[in-house]
């Protein structure tokens, strides 16, 4: 093979899906033949993320290839002490992922080298590391070391040759420098290889050497790369190694071993991981009903303020982590989003109507899959950044892209754990750190620690192992039969009970949760929710409307017992007192038909702030606003209600807002899986196949669309020929308009008809395309030959 674009040409098309399935990187967008393929695979980009996807042997495989000249599969087994077949295995991951290439003896692709500079934490060879040397600087060098100038006029490349087989045993040079020389060489053994010194560049003599760096780079056991980098060459390493490459890179990943304890029973696990499921599900809930009526403010800055995130903290009864954990959750799932872009508001979406109509495993079906896709780690809510400013949740500073790679990593390593494993967080980190060396650093530590919190917050976890209807989460699979096993059925009843509290034995119906949470304040939680009636909590409902009449029928008919009497009374003293004042707005007044009542409140010293005075024997004014004044009297004990200017009666309670997501948000839920749909490479190999082609032959498209006006159906048969054409895998004619209306001809092999879209194979351009439905004026069918 003469370049990597042919090799990859020449693989077949199963070895195509699997490089594209592997990287899928490299399909946005299709390329526009293999060429194009094999320039976009040996991009720095498209390296590192493919070398981030490498484990430590098999990255340890690529650096040797990187130094070993010339190695095969026995020169590599030995060199990293492992047997054939896991060096082959190695072997055979870094040809599937482009990254090796080449028939019999295996060479890296293009932008390998460059992602590495350092493999094995080697420098480079001695050839290389002192090519920028003068060679009057190199004559020295060797005359120095061999104790006589060389003989003749050599060039720059026969003195390189010499140094580096004076190099290549350098025990003795190493023990002429001293100790104090050989300690700073130790230091740059097992890499990096380079070291920061004052003034490298200065020509210096064995002679004249005074200090360890200077009689290490007088013997060339250090290379001066610039004023202030010196690089310990390659062939010096590897005898401080003794021959060695890696200290140790086992083949295998780590054991997991269990950390103390007896496992539990899985019916127990699932259950436990259930209950946080749904724990998880109302608390989203709760927090969105609310902001629905009182929705708290969207920073200068963007993101939630402290004491909004506080308050929903209170509200809910649970810490401030999980509070931003909720709010981030939501808003991954699409149910959050901010109003407008100044003075904006943090509202539910219409989505989030949708969502309260599935049932409680659709509903944590949703909210996993936001939080699983989700690149906001929520963890990072009241730290602060770099430049010591504070990270409020749901703000852009909670962003970091390694958070799903990362989240997906560490579950899928507890779901290897098998059935009962406790496993113990540092067996955990040491595993993350062999499978993915490349993305260590303190920010993957400290999503570890948040990804197990999470997990177990959101129910995907019980006692520390993965459960079954997380792993089918993880897989891809619908998570729902698995949990609604282990879900409460939602009761539309409860037991009210004469000290004025209503019991809900387990989840309620949301209509009737949503209208219990009107009427009455939540107690206590738990296995059985504990509401209690209040005078407060019923003139609520009165505000927002509700008639007595209401609240009674609809506390009887869910009620498992007949209405205890005090409450009857309750509710019709509360109804009976609701509304006999009225409060509008001159600034405001007071309106009754009884001037006693006026009287008695003019003569309550608890009236002096009001700052009332009489207009009439039956009505009041004061200088306060309408809402100040009903708060007023009500501190009175007394119970008014907001007049309207016509005489009617106000609702004071607000409608519940909500607010679209702007048009360039992106609900996370709904972004596709790292793996890349099969039969979208499938369709791009062709396209790729197609492209090669078409620039073989110089063609401009891959292939004409047939002769005649382009083919015209009704909609609904457009959409249904279309399915049928991406079920049996066949070829179809459409007619297409673009943007500015002019019709045109495509044949298209359809993938897949769904959001509107259709995305296909375009025969006429070669490429992988999606097509608008409603640009598509029709459909016919073609045979196998196109015709």
């Amino acid at each position: 093979m003469e370049t990597y674009a042919d090799w990859l040409r020449a693989r077949d098309d199963d070895e195509l899906r699997a490089l594209l399935t592997a990287r899928p990187e490299l399909l946005a967008p299709v390329p526009a033949d293999l060429t194009a393929l094999a320039a976009r695979a040996a991009t720095p980009a498209a390296v590192s993320r493919a070398l981030d996807r490498l484990d430590r042997f098999t990255l340890a495989v690529l650096e040797s290839l990187l130094i070993l000249p010339a190695p095969d599969a026995d020169a590599l087994a030995a060199g990293l002490g492992a047997t054939a077949a896991q060096v082959g295995e190695a072997l055979g991951t870094l040809r599937r992922y482009g990254l090796a290439w080449g028939e019999g003896t295996l060479a890296t692709a293009p932008g390998v080298r460059q992602a590495l500079p350092h493999p094995a934490g080697l420098g480079p060879p001695v050839r290389e590391v002192f090519a920028g040397y003068p060679a009057e600087r190199l004559t020295d060098l060797i005359t120095d070391l061999e104790g006589e100038a060389p003989r003749g006029f050599p060039d720059a490349a026969r003195l390189l040759r010499r140094l580096a087989e004076l190099l290549t045993e350098p025990a003795a040079l190493i023990e002429d420098a001293g100790p104090e020389a050989a300690a700073a060489l130790d230091q740059l053994a097992w890499g990096p290889p380079v070291g920061r010194v004052a003034d490298a560049r200065r020509p210096v003599r064995v002679a004249t050497a005074t200090t360890p760096i200077e009689r290490l780079l007088a013997r060339g056991l250090l290379a001066a790369e610039d004023d202030r980098t010196v690089t310990l060459p390659r062939e010096v390493a590897l005898h401080l190694r003794g021959g060695r490459l890696f200290r140790d890179v086992p083949a295998e990943p780590p054991p997991l071993p269990s950390r103390a304890g007896e496992p539990r029973a899985e019916d127990v696990v699932v259950r436990a991981a259930a209950g946080e499921a749904a724990a998880a599900v109302r608390l989203v809930e709760e927090l969105l009903e609310r902001w629905g009526l009182e929705p708290p403010p969207v920073l200068r800055s963007g993101g939630l303020a402290v004491r909004d995130l506080r308050t929903a903290a209170t509200l809910l009864d649970v810490p401030e982590w999980k509070a931003a954990l909720l709010a981030e959750t939501a808003y991954a799932a699409g149910l959050l989003t901010r109003s407008g872009d100044l003075d904006g508001e943090w509202l539910p979406t219409p989505a989030y109507d949708l969502w309260l109509m599935r049932d409680t495993a659709g509903r944590w079906t949703e909210l996993a899959r936001g939080w699983l896709k989700s690149d906001r780690a929520a963890g990072l809510a009241g730290e602060r950044d770099d430049r010591d400013r504070l990270i409020n949740a749901l703000s852009e500073a909670m962003v970091r892209s390694t958070a799903p790679a990362v989240r997906r990593e560490i579950l899928e390593v507890l779901a290897d754990a098998g059935r009962g494993a406790l496993v113990d967080e540092d067996a955990l980190r040491t595993r993350l750190g062999w499978l993915r060396p490349r993305r260590g650093g303190p920010t993957r530590e400290r999503l570890l620690g948040w990804t197990l919190r999470e997990a177990a917050a959101l129910g995907l976890t019980g006692f520390g192992e993965l459960v079954p209807f997380a792993r089918d989460l993880l897989a891809g699979d619908d998570p729902e039969p698995a949990l609604e096993k282990y879900l409460p059925e939602p009761v539309d009843e409860i037991l009210i009970q004469a000290d004025l509290t209503a019991v809900a034995p387990g989840p309620l119906v949301t209509g009737l949760a949503r209208e219990l949470a009107l009427i009455a304040d939540v107690e206590s939680t738990g296995g059985a929710t504990v509401y209690r009636f209040t005078p407060e909590s019923v003139r609520r409902a009165l505000d927002a409307g509700r008639s007595a009449a209401d609240i009674t029928d609809l506390l009887t008919r869910h009620s498992a017992t007949p209405l205890p009497q005090p409450l009857t009374y309750l509710i019709d003293d509360v109804a009976r007192r609701h509304g006999h004042l009225r409060v509008g707005a001159l600034a405001s007044y007071v309106r009754t038909d009884s001037a006693a009542t006026l009287d008695e409140i003019l003569a309550d010293r608890r009236a002096e702030p009001l700052r009332l005075h009489r207009l009439a024997p039956t009505v009041l004014a004061s200088a306060l606003q309408r809402a100040d004044l009903l708060d007023g009297l009500r501190a009175m004990g007394l119970a008014p209600v907001a007049e309207a200017p016509g005489g009617g009666v106000i609702v004071t309670r607000p409608d519940a807002q909500r607010a679209d997501p702007p048009p360039t948000a992106e609900i996370v839920r709904l972004r596709p899986d790292a793996r890349t749909d099969a039969s979208v490479v499938a369709a791009a190999v062709r396209a790729l196949r197609a492209g090669d082609e078409a620039s073989r032959h110089g063609a401009e498209h891959a292939r004409q669309a047939p002769a005649g006006e382009p083919p015209r159906s009704p909609a609904m048969a457009t959409i249904e020929r279309l399915r049928a054409a991406v079920d049996r895998g066949g070829r179809v004619w459409i007619g297409y308009l673009d943007q500015q209306g002019q019709a045109s001809s495509r044949i298209v092999a359809p993938v897949r008809v769904e959001g509107g879209f259709l995305t296909g194979y375009d025969a006429t351009r070669a490429a992988v395309h999606r097509f608008a439905l409603h640009r598509i004026t029709g459909v016919s069918e073609l045979d196998d030959s196109g015709a």
